[in-house]
């Protein structure tokens, strides 16, 4: 199977009770909300999906529960890294089972790992997939980066692509370049103001967190460097910048990023913020100052959510 990966993406938050079950009904606002802003697909389990603090039962039921209302009309990524191998492939074969349509790759956390044993965590994985997959380069939290000679590596064994996280533009201008040849291999920005550079050199488009917030946004972005509109890349990229100088920067945590965003997609009244453990939602103060931002946000510089 091929998959056409372009554009937004964005790594959909998980709606969560207080109970920490699945919300949902929050899942079904959420994911049109994304779907009518424009995205281009919609990525299952990534870290502003809390996907490793998740237990398998519930892993499974947003899998399903997104897939059933998705419903195709865009591409469903999920990520399937796990500290298990086994788990791992758990996941992959409910998301073959549920209609996803492919599973995202990083390197397993916890135990650092060399080049030479994630080239041979890949050639044993792989084999064993059910869907096509995308790597995935995380390495705040994976503790490896992953090397060009590992993406070139996933390729030969049938990568889709890569997306990119680690914030270090030449090492996605890298990736850029050395898949040049190959359109038909993705090369996705995870970092939201890479994504004019990243189309610009020759990208795909951005796995962009704040995508959950304001989708049309991002899409209107994507678009405006796909048709090299200058002027309009200027004003929309100021306003993704806007987000991270703003609703990014609420608290001092290294969580905040991932707390921002489930609590501005609370503020629009999408679906509550309740974070799986070990995070925690903002407390009254920090909500309030995200609810601010995202009204002056909306008065000041939005003409479409």
């Amino acid at each position: 199977m091929t998959l056409n990966l372009r554009g937004i993406i964005p790594p959909m938050i998980t709606p969560l009770t207080e109970d920490y079950k699945l919300d949902e009904t929050g899942l079904k606002v959420l994911i049109e909300h994304l779907i009518s802003g424009g995205v281009h697909g919609i990525f299952l389990l990534g870290s502003n999906g809390e996907g490793p603090s998740l237990s398998n039962t519930i892993r499974k039921e947003l899998i399903t529960k997104a897939c059933e209302y998705i419903d195709k009309r865009v591409p469903v990524l999920v990520g399937i890294t796990d500290t298990s191998f086994d788990g791992s492939i758990e996941i992959a074969e409910h998301s073959k089972t549920a209609g996803a349509d492919a599973v995202v790759i990083a390197p397993p956390y916890y135990f650092p790992i060399s080049d030479a044993e994630m080239d041979e965590y890949l050639n044993t994985l792989i084999p064993k997939l059910p869907l096509p997959f995308l790597l995935y380069n995380m390495p705040s939290c994976t503790k490896m980066n992953l090397s060009l000679e590992t993406v070139k590596k996933g390729k030969e064994l049938g990568a889709l692509g890569v997306k990119d996280s680690s914030g270090n533009l030449d090492y996605l201008n890298s990736l850029i370049d050395a898949f040049s040849d190959s359109p038909e291999f993705a090369v996705i920005a995870g970092a939201e103001g890479f994504l004019p550079a990243t189309i610009e050199r020759g990208g795909h488009g951005a796995v962009a967190g704040g995508a959950n917030i304001f989708p049309r946004l991002f899409v209107d972005l994507y678009d405006a460097a796909l048709a090299k509109e200058e002027d309009k890349i200027v004003e929309l990229l100021k306003k993704v910048n806007h987000i991270n100088d703003t609703i990014y920067s609420v608290g001092k945590t290294p969580s905040r990023i991932t707390k921002g965003i489930k609590c501005g997609v609370s503020v629009l009244g999408i679906c509550d913020d309740y974070m799986a453990m070990p995070l925690h939602r903002f407390g009254a103060v920090e909500r309030d100052k995200v609810k601010c931002h995202i009204e002056n946000f909306k008065k000041e510089s939005m003409a479409e959510l």
